[in-house]
């Protein structure tokens, strides 16, 4: 397939796209728009981009099509040698994963927006950008010429976005002969030095731990943006990482940030890229690619993603204590964790994405995914009395599977995960991977391993703590965001969505919890407003707890096993904190 990218007026954001297939044999042929993305598990609807789509055969002339989804068209080609389909394809969103166009920069994301033919996907490509002369161009693929690219297949093309730009700050540096580039678009001030020297020490940690790297070059591209954007999209031989606001980002909490989200994506060169599950080896573009292991192509990247950080002592102890604490905190505070498995919810990401749903229905892949890695990774290095690690399952699964471009299943984590502990984990993924469960006794027992417990901090907000609803405090009227199962607001009715507008016959808002804390273990009158309705909702408090936060913490004696088994596992990690200068 060849391809065309132009525009003429950007402030339209309007990209003109020519897809054009030659050679041809059939009489039909049936173009075909991807219904989804690597790297985003839920349906995409790209297709509703897409304006004045006709095909055209050699000679300029219109070709009769049908639409056969929504997504895909039936073209009537008979006799004819070639056949181009051109299109608008409206580029209006910026994030990681989409296709954007102003006056500054055309960033594309061809699986977005470049048709492909079912039977085509494994045929070279070329790419032709018919954009300003000089305008650099950032992307994982090689320049053929100048603005001109030639990849291996449609799935080349579809996992190498780029950004086309005179507004591009570019540096790099080489580890183990793998070239890293790193591409900078936006109004930002960047500190080279301090740049180049964190993220080599995370390449280089990743490249200890997996050996070698896939591919021979790898480009992070920077969208870093005026306003506040965390976002991250992997590939093979890149990412995009959109970041913002762009006046913070040499500043510590952002550039944190920064660290963070590229470690993680990074990771994903082998976690997902290249070590696939078999329900994605090769990628359907056409539907979706169900499968049960969000939990690793996910989960171990945002553990390991955090870890890393750690490793390559960036992290003080006390920072990723913080990153760990907001897992645990987001994992006992859902109260989905009783009522779906990490394993359901990864299947389930193709119903509703990537947001929380009904209220108590679902985990994360990402934050239960991270601490079922951590719990799996402590029982390996337990049971194997420090001989191997989660660290060795990902080799292993790296050596035997991505290299050979061989899908692994469930069952294959499982058996690796066994092999690598010296004993059966059947019963530990039946119980927290298989099973709707809190996760809370036993992250208690793996981290007495290495000197470390959990630390329960009651709720200071009367409401959370003894009626166990939460309200977002920041809007002028509180708006109940979570509800206790059991809790006395559970028992007496308040749902999630409902504002509180009174107390006790006064006015409810952002400080209402003052007040209620002042009529301590009395029966108290909330005024609610559901929808169209106003009701009161009376409610006694109970001495138990609810919403507490937990932090991870080192008990008071840890013995020399203890000792030995944190320093093992987080080998670098700084014990004191200390401001680091940006």
């Amino acid at each position: 397939m060849r391809y065309k990218i132009s525009f003429s007026n950007p402030s339209t954001q309007y990209i003109q796209i020519e897809c054009q297939q030659v050679d041809i044999q059939a009489d039909e042929l049936i173009f075909c728009l991807p219904a989804w993305r690597p790297g985003r598990y839920e349906l995409g609807n790209f297709a509703k981009n897409i304006k004045d789509l006709s095909f055209l055969d050699e000679n300029g002339q219109k070709l009769c099509f049908d639409k056969v989804t929504k997504e895909s068209w039936k073209v009537y080609c008979q006799g004819r040698k070639t056949v181009t389909a051109k299109y608008l394809f409206y580029a209006n969103i910026l994030n990681a994963g989409s296709t954007w166009l102003d006056d500054t920069q055309i960033y594309v994301n061809p699986v977005n927006c470049l048709m492909y033919l079912n039977d085509g996907l494994d045929e070279a490509c070329d790419l032709k950008l018919n954009i300003p002369e000089n305008w650099q161009v950032c992307t994982g693929m090689v320049e053929k010429e100048h603005h001109v690219f030639r990849v291996s297949s449609y799935h080349k093309l579809a996992d190498s976005p780029f950004i086309a730009s005179n507004n591009v700050q570019r540096n790099g540096l080489e580890n183990r002969g793998v070239k890293f580039e790193f591409c900078f678009v936006g109004e930002c001030k960047i500190n080279w030095h301090k740049v180049k020297e964190d993220l080599n020490k995370i390449i280089s940690h990743q490249l200890d731990m997996m050996g070698e790297f896939p591919t021979d070059r790898y480009k992070f591209l920077f969208q870093i943006l005026p306003y506040s954007m965390y976002h991250g999209v992997e590939h093979l031989t890149s990412t995009v990482i959109a970041l913002g606001p762009s006046y913070e980002l040499m500043k510590p909490e952002l550039y944190n940030e920064f660290l963070g989200i590229s470690s993680h994506e990074l990771f994903h060169v082998w976690n997902i890229k290249t070590i696939r599950p078999v329900e994605m080896q090769p990628y359907n573009y056409d539907s979706p690619n169900y499968a049960e292991t969000g939990f690793v192509y996910e989960g171990a990247t945002t553990y390991y993603g955090d870890l890393f950080l750690a490793r390559c002592g960036y992290f003080s102890e006390e920072e990723y204590f913080n990153e760990l604490n907001i897992r645990i905190n987001k994992h006992l505070s859902n109260e989905g964790r009783f009522n779906y498995s990490v394993a359901q919810s990864s299947f389930d990401t193709w119903l509703d994405g990537y947001v929380t749903g009904i209220p108590g229905r679902k985990t994360s892949i990402y934050d239960e995914g991270s601490l079922v890695s951590l719990i799996l990774d402590f029982l390996i290095r337990k049971y194997s009395d420090g001989k191997n690690s989660l660290d060795d399952v990902f080799v292993e699964l790296y050596n035997a599977f991505g290299k050979k471009k061989i899908g692994y299943t469930s069952a294959d984590y499982l058996r690796i995960a066994s092999e690598k502990a010296g004993r059966s984990l059947e019963t530990f993924f039946n119980d927290i991977v298989y099973n709707a469960c809190s996760y809370q006794s036993l992250l208690e027992e793996v981290l007495l391993f290495a000197g470390l417990a959990l630390e329960e901090i009651p709720s200071k907000k009367y409401a959370e703590g003894y009626f166990g609803f939460k309200t977002n405090d920041s809007a002028a009227i509180p708006e109940v965001m979570n509800v206790a199962t059991g809790s006395p607001a559970f028992e007496n009715g308040l749902a999630v969505g409902d504002l509180i507008i009174g107390v006790n016959g006064w006015k409810a808002d952002k400080n209402y919890n003052v007040h209620i804390n002042q009529i301590e273990g009395h029966q108290t009158s909330f005024l609610i407003s559901r929808g169209s309705r106003i009701k009161t909702i009376e409610m006694m408090p109970t001495v138990k707890n609810y919403f507490s936060t937990w932090k991870v913490k080192h008990i008071s004696e840890k013995n020399s096993a203890q000792e030995q088994f944190f320093n093992q596992w987080a080998k670098n990690l700084r014990t004191h904190y200390k401001q680091r200068s940006l």
